[in-house]
């Protein structure tokens, strides 16, 4: 498609929170006219609601799916539906100030959650015969829940720039109600086919019903895959994401908001590994649609509108240099049986009980008699995968343990020597690393730590390849 004068924007959920303040900044600020146009916002649930819906992001916590799924009582996933209902209501009201708006949201959230309600119900009902199954049914109802939180936030921000004079216009992606059946690009394609970008403001919410089923293989993240066939199909000049924060060097609240630096260009290695840690600036294959499409990706400050932010494409590094350190909190799995040497499938047997599991993988180690995933998983889930790899490796020893990895991550690392600099940066600290490991790709390097160290771990990488490089270069 030929590339228009229009952009694809992405707000986050957190971002999407404070959407009230995005009008000063991102949506209106000093624009008027027909600079406010030649923009499509695809917008994420406000921050918290997806987790109310499905489960807790981090926690596990159960939502209205979980309860729904799990059917503990049978009050409890309608008592969750409700508790979805009142904080989408009060994060409605923390942004919208006209009481004929908040009246109309309030209306809409009705409208979408009892409608979500009786179309379990019946669903449960139907599944009280012997010939239906509810399991067959979950897939749908994990998309129909998720669809409520996108949609719920794309009509109050429609209604919020609407009163501010702003030719916004909703466009429903859930397929709320819809008899038709749209793959994931006909559903766009239809949806867009009378919109001009150039004299109205698209709303899109970040879910999109299809054939496909987005969360069948993106789960979570379907809200980036959605923005960026958007931005592909549409031939946008560029696709933006807004976070609440500029993509740095490190966690500025971990290692101080002066020695932090802005990443300012980088490439996609850089930011698969950035995802791989946890830190997803974009899911891998939302990435995958922007660079096969010749789109750049740019990730901006929403707060910080005068930062042209960092721009993400295929360009190699000038130099070498690390550009981030980051970590996150792992599990180490590992499975030790003497008998192991020269036998095949031991390895693929594990892969696949974590599979079953869907436990991400993070890294892994090996030696002759000993397999280490390092996982992010919660614990209880793999203490159900210890159990299992038990029952297949009866004399095998498996355990779980609670670690930390930090990684020091950029486009080009060659020459640098990152894996010596790091540990000998961690033993100066008067810490410990339990292990580490760096691939030929020579993109990042991986520091194993009791989680206790983490913090200090990447405040003592970050001082000695950001900070030390930097005041090297002054002082050059």
């Amino acid at each position: 498609m030929t590339q228009q004068k229009h952009t694809v924007e992405k707000i986050g959920g957190t971002s999407m929170s404070r959407v009230d303040e995005l009008l000063e900044t991102l949506f209106v600020g000093d624009r008027k006219g027909a600079d406010l146009y030649g923009r499509v916002f695809v917008v994420s649930a406000f921050g918290g609601i997806t987790n109310l819906l499905l489960e807790h992001k981090k926690t596990g916590e159960s939502g209205v799916y979980a309860q729904f799924a799990r059917a503990d009582s049978e009050h409890g996933w309608h008592e969750a539906l409700s508790r979805v209902a009142t904080a989408m209501v009060e994060a409605h009201e923390k942004v919208l100030k006209h009481p004929g708006d908040i009246a109309q949201a309030s209306e809409f959230v009705r409208e979408r959650i009892e409608g979500a309600r009786n179309c379990l119900i019946d669903l449960q009902r139907l599944c009280s015969y012997g010939h239906f199954r509810l399991s067959q049914h979950m897939l749908q109802i994990r998309e129909l829940l998720s669809g409520l939180g996108e949609a719920h936030s794309a009509y109050v921000t429609t209604l919020l720039l609407q009163r501010e004079g702003v030719n916004a216009r909703l466009v429903d992606l859930s397929g709320w109600r819809d008899e038709t059946d749209h793959d994931l690009d006909s559903r766009i394609l239809n949806a867009m086919n009378d919109v001009d970008p150039a004299t109205e403001m698209p709303i899109v919410t970040g879910y999109a019903q299809c054939a496909e089923g987005l969360m069948r293989e993106f789960d979570r993240g379907y809200s980036e895959v959605t923005f960026s066939r958007m931005a592909a199909l549409t031939g946008a000049r560029e696709a933006i994401i807004h976070k609440e924060f500029h993509l740095s060097s490190a966690d500025p609240k971990l290692v101080g908001e002066g020695r932090v630096r802005k990443l300012g260009h980088t490439n996609y290695d850089v930011a698969d590994q950035m995802s791989n840690m946890g830190m997803e600036a974009i899911h891998p294959k939302a990435a995958k649609t922007l660079r096969q499409a010749d789109v750049p990706l740019r990730v901006t400050n929403a707060f910080d509108p005068g930062d042209p932010g960092t721009l993400i494409d295929d360009k190699p590094a000038d130099e070498p240099a690390v550009e981030m350190v980051t970590g996150l909190e792992i599990i180490a799995l590992e499975v030790f049986e003497q008998d192991m040497v020269g036998v095949k499938g031991y390895d693929a047997t594990i892969l696949e009980v974590l599979t079953h599991h869907d436990v991400r993988i993070v890294s892994k180690a090996s030696n002759a008699n000993t397999i280490t995933h390092y996982v992010d998983a919660p614990i209880e889930v793999l203490q159900k995968v210890e159990k299992d790899l038990c029952k297949r490796y009866p004399s095998a020893q498996v355990s779980a343990r609670m670690l930390a990895m930090a990684s020091v991550i950029g486009r080009d690392l060659k020459g640098l020597s990152t894996l010596t600099r790091g540990l000998q940066a961690i033993a100066d600290a008067g810490l410990e690393s339990l292990g580490a490991t760096q691939g030929p790709r020579n993109v990042d390097v991986q520091f194993v730590l009791e989680r206790d160290d983490l913090k200090p771990v990447i405040k003592a990488l970050h001082d000695a390849f950001i900070c030390r490089e930097a005041e090297l270069h002054k002082a050059a």
